[in-house]
């Protein structure tokens, strides 16, 4: 742990102020209750993003829609629109609860961005949303295509060879390297990836095969983030998808909320005072889960709860957030070590820009282990033949926090859910694992077999 001063502060003091800290340095499982959260009409008010820039983005998705189905096959059974089912997984709800001996009321739902195509996770949403977008920008700066144009005319040498003039740099755990790579090769950008320790060689080994240049690094999603801005500062015509502050790939997240809603009301499901939404999304820079949190709450206002997952290792969100540090901390300054098994979520720093946009509307964050983590994909396998990676995880065991802990209890109470809760749908944002290779699937799912087995 770090002896310099935070903000003024010592470490120590720090912890002192905060308790919750403790907790976390232990590494251990928390739920954390926002005492910033607001009411909706209030939260809205103290942030700059709204629902038009929701809308430009879902009309720019539909815009570029011919030409994703004409290039990615696999998306032509929705016309070109990039969105992912959602599932009810009973036999893992009734699993859940005899494992922790609870009782969880409500329906669960699992969103399988896990499957969106493309690039198999919640980053083909915002990733490849803000390379469309910068291609469109372009495009139009040149006057080689107008709004009302088909935009399958994008798939010809003429726009590769025009798109090749530019580059593209992105940092990345993983899942975000994957769909702005696929993307920006696709459509002719020279690309390079960085890419922290926690990578998986599969990731890498992908896009080195669709053309993308991949820098590895020793370091953590910082030092990726941090060297692949230099390296976009110093080559012109180099464009960086700004993980940590970027306000396009939060919208392009934030389309999903819209879609969801469509999702529900097919299945005949209600959400509004008497039917509560409990949605939970694993969480690492912070910008897919807010902007998915922020296109929620813009639909469903104070009948909509969104919590943030967390590895115990690597909970950059919840101490930005409790601390109220937001990006002048990460959690080496506390002495945790960021090392997870769950590679998108690792994460040590958080997105200064999220935490401040989607703090009044968050309902809390929660942790959860690596341990925890793999037993839950073996038992989705295992109840419902649904195989995911083990970030996407983190989000099935809201519900048991929720339940659990004293705060999420409190949490329940306060705003006059206690009785409500038996109405509730719970949906787990699945954030990747489709794309998994097969073999690296079994190893998880045998490292989940056999924690299981440990603990009976």
């Amino acid at each position: 742990m770090r002896t310099t001063k935070i903000e003024g502060k010592c470490v120590q003091d720090w912890i002192t102020e905060y308790p919750l800290l403790h907790e976390l340095i232990a590494t251990k499982e928390v739920f954390w209750s926002n005492p910033n959260y607001e009411l909706f009409q209030a939260g809205i008010k103290k942030i700059l993003l709204n629902e038009n820039g929701v809308k430009d983005a879902e009309e720019r998705l539909t815009r570029f829609a011919p030409y994703i189905a004409k290039v990615f096959p696999e998306t032509r059974e929705l016309n070109g629109i990039i969105e992912s089912p959602i599932v009810q997984i009973p036999s893992m709800q009734k699993h859940v609860e005899e494992i922790h001996e609870l009782e969880l009321p409500g329906r669960f739902l699992l969103k399988c961005d896990s499957h969106l195509p493309i690039s198999g996770s919640i980053k083909a949403r915002g990733g490849i949303y803000e390379v469309l977008k910068h291609a469109e920008d372009l495009a139009l700066q040149h006057q080689l295509v107008t709004l009302q144009d088909d935009y399958s005319i994008m798939d010809s040498e003429k726009f590769r060879n025009f798109f090749s003039q530019y580059s593209i740099a992105v940092g990345s755990t993983g899942n975000l390297g994957l769909s702005i790579g696929i993307m920006s090769a696709k459509m002719g950008f020279k690309v390079t990836v960085h890419m922290s320790a926690d990578a998986k060689k599969w990731k890498k080994d992908l896009l080195r095969s669709k053309g993308v240049t991949v820098v590895e690094y020793k370091e953590d999603y910082s030092k990726a983030v941090e060297e692949g801005r230099k390296h976009a500062n110093s080559e012109p015509n180099c464009y960086f998808v700004d993980d940590e502050n970027s306000s396009d790939l939060f919208l392009g997240y934030a389309v999903a909320a819209s879609r969801v809603k469509k999702q529900l009301e097919d299945m005949n499901i209600t959400v509004d005072e008497d039917h509560p939404l409990f949605v939970y999304l694993p969480c690492g820079v912070g910008g897919g889960p807010g902007g998915v949190a922020f296109g929620l709450k813009l639909l469903y206002q104070d009948h909509v709860h969104c919590f943030f997952a967390e590895p115990t290792h690597s909970p950059c969100m919840l101490l930005g957030l409790a601390t109220g540090l937001h990006d002048k901390v990460s959690v080496q300054d506390f002495g945790i070590d960021n090392m997870t098994a769950a590679d998108g979520l690792a994460v040590g720093r958080p997105s200064g820009f999220v935490g401040k946009t989607i703090e009044p509307l968050l309902s809390g964050c929660y942790t959860v282990s690596d341990d925890e983590l793999y037993k839950l994909l073996y038992a989705l396998i295992e109840t419902e033949n649904i195989y995911l990676e083990p970030s996407a995880l983190a989000g099935v065991f809201g519900p048991v926090q929720l339940m659990k802990e004293k705060e999420g209890q409190e949490y329940l109470q306060n705003h006059q859910l206690t009785d409500r809760i038996k109405n509730a749908t719970h949906i787990m944002w699945a954030t990747g694992g489709s794309m998994v290779p097969a073999e690296t699937m079994e190893e998880y799912r045998q490292k989940g077999l056999k924690l299981s087995r440990k603990k009976n």
